[in-house]
């Protein structure tokens, strides 16, 4: 029986590494030049990969989460895991909206890569999405809202098809 169950813990150690580095080429296929005409175009998506919330360990995310950046209008859809401050009804629990009226932010760091901040002015509880984009198109999101923990994702950036 531990032979099976070690023959089984190898099968699922190598599927998931297989699944891993292939969610890794994505953000691979970008060079510098790329991710800076995505950033400057506002026409792009952030893949999650993984989540951080506060409290806890970092979770992967098998779902199809993401932000969309649509040019006029930024449509985000993310899990949240932590503390909210304030009570909320209808099963509201993730990052989910659409807005179209925001700021929209982008400073190239000195050490190489960019950093995106967005300020939705018509989320409900989102007051600030702050991206740390990478010369490759890795990038990190850090949610700041005005009702909960802050919550940090990492992943990678995409052209919109």
């Amino acid at each position: 029986m531990s032979k099976f169950k070690n023959i089984l813990a190898r099968i699922s150690f190598v599927i998931a590494l297989v699944i891993s580095s292939t969610l890794l080429l994505h953000a691979q296929e970008l060079d510098k030049a790329a991710v800076k005409t995505l950033i400057d175009s506002k026409n792009f998506t952030f893949k999650a990969q993984t989540v951080m919330p506060m409290t806890g360990g970092s979770r992967q995310l098998t779902s199809e989460y993401d932000v969309r950046f649509l040019g006029d209008s930024v449509v985000a859809y993310l899990p949240y895991f932590g503390r909210s401050y304030t009570a909320t009804y209808g099963g509201e629990g993730g990052i989910d909206f659409t807005s179209t009226e925001f700021e929209y932010k982008a400073k190239p760091r000195k050490k190489g890569g960019w950093d995106v901040t967005i300020r939705p002015k018509d989320a409900k509880d989102t007051r600030e999405l702050n991206f740390t984009i990478s010369e490759s198109g890795h990038t990190s999101l850090q949610v700041t809202s005005n009702n909960r923990q802050p919550i940090s994702y990492y992943g990678y950036i995409v052209a919109r098809k």
